[in-house]
């Protein structure tokens, strides 16, 4: 079959690869679309995955084709969304309800063969069905989202918080629709990039600029997140949370990526610094949003490219042109 494949560090080719098959409790999925991701970045830069070449692609859905020996909960022929998280069950932080943490962390996509291809294995219980109303090729949003949704749950925001978001690639705009839908009584947007700012604008926001200064808000906001990783952007948003506010550090950073922190004010003023990894428990509220209208598919994918052209696409992104990528077998 064909696949994209990423073959060192820096290089990423598309070419064939043997067919998957099944495990007794796994699925093949004959992908429907698959979403590129920073993620994807970071393993061209020799980051994440542990070993390379790997066939990337962690954000996808499609359709069941071949089932596992032991597989009972699907059929083929089921339309489904793969929430890629492989967890061990056994280390500590399985054992605690904390898989997103596993000592042994596995992703498809990253530590195994994914769905930037046009077969990929997936375990049974890691597939959602799709309502008849959803397109498959939109699903490919429901990884991310449930992301998202993690972060949220991290947060634990209260009604009537004022948000400051940077950055306004998918990631920040799946965090702006979640700020609306929690009772934030204001959301501000910052983002050097005008054409996806101008995207943030569209879904409403209460204020968007290039820079925090141009925001009305001395006091600083209650929650302040980074969706960028960039280290300008998470040294800035650190110095506007408000007091007792919280910052959550949401965008994935360069493994060499450091900020100064104020210790003496992070004290003073009980400030709450956090992080979100990934999905945990997430996934199947996130398919449960999606299904229900939470995003426009339409506005949050941008470019929609043969699978022949993943290379090109990860050029595409990387340059910070459109919004969601995403690439057809």
């Amino acid at each position: 079959m064909k696949a994209a494949i990423i073959e060192s560090v820096g290089k990423a080719v598309v070419g064939e690869v043997p067919d998957p098959a099944p495990g007794p409790r796994d699925v093949v999925v004959e992908v429907a679309a698959c979403g590129l991701c920073g993620t994807d970045l970071h393993i061209l830069q020799g980051e994440f995955a542990p070993t390379l070449p790997v066939v990337p692609g962690h954000e996808f859905a499609g359709e069941v084709v071949a089932l596992g020996s032991d597989v009972r909960t699907l059929a083929v022929g089921d339309r489904v969304a793969v929430d890629p998280s492989l967890h061990c069950h056994e280390c500590r932080c399985c054992r605690d309800g904390r898989g997103n943490l596993c000592e042994r962390w596995a992703a498809i996509g990253v530590t195994t063969a994914g769905g930037a291809a046009q077969y990929a294995v997936a375990p049974a219980a890691n597939c959602v069905r799709l309502p008849d109303h959803v397109r498959t090729q939109d699903a490919a949003l429901i990884e991310p989202l449930s992301c998202a949704v993690r972060g949220y749950d991290v947060l634990r925001s209260r009604l009537g918080a004022h948000v400051l978001i940077y950055g306004s690639g998918t990631m920040g705009l799946m965090m702006l629709e979640l700020a609306k839908r929690t009772g934030a009584a204001s959301v501000d947007v910052v983002d050097l990039n005008a054409d996806r700012l101008a995207t943030a604008q569209r879904l409403g926001v209460s204020g968007s600029a290039a820079g925090a200064d141009e925001l009305d808000r001395p006091q600083g906001w209650d929650v302040v997140i980074d969706a960028t990783g960039n280290a300008a952007a998470i040294q800035d948003g650190l110095e506007r949370v408000a007091k007792a506010g919280t910052f959550l550090q949401f965008g994935v950073a360069d493994y060499a990526t450091r900020v100064k922190i104020d210790p003496y004010r992070i004290y003073n003023q009980e400030i709450t610094i956090t992080g979100s990894m990934a999905v945990l428990h997430s996934y199947e509220r996130a398919a449960e949003l999606f299904a229900a209208g939470l995003l426009d598919p339409d506005v949050f994918i941008s470019d929609r490219l043969p699978l022949t052209e993943y290379p090109e696409a990860l050029d595409r992104f990387a340059a910070g042109v459109g919004r969601k990528i995403v690439v057809v077998p």
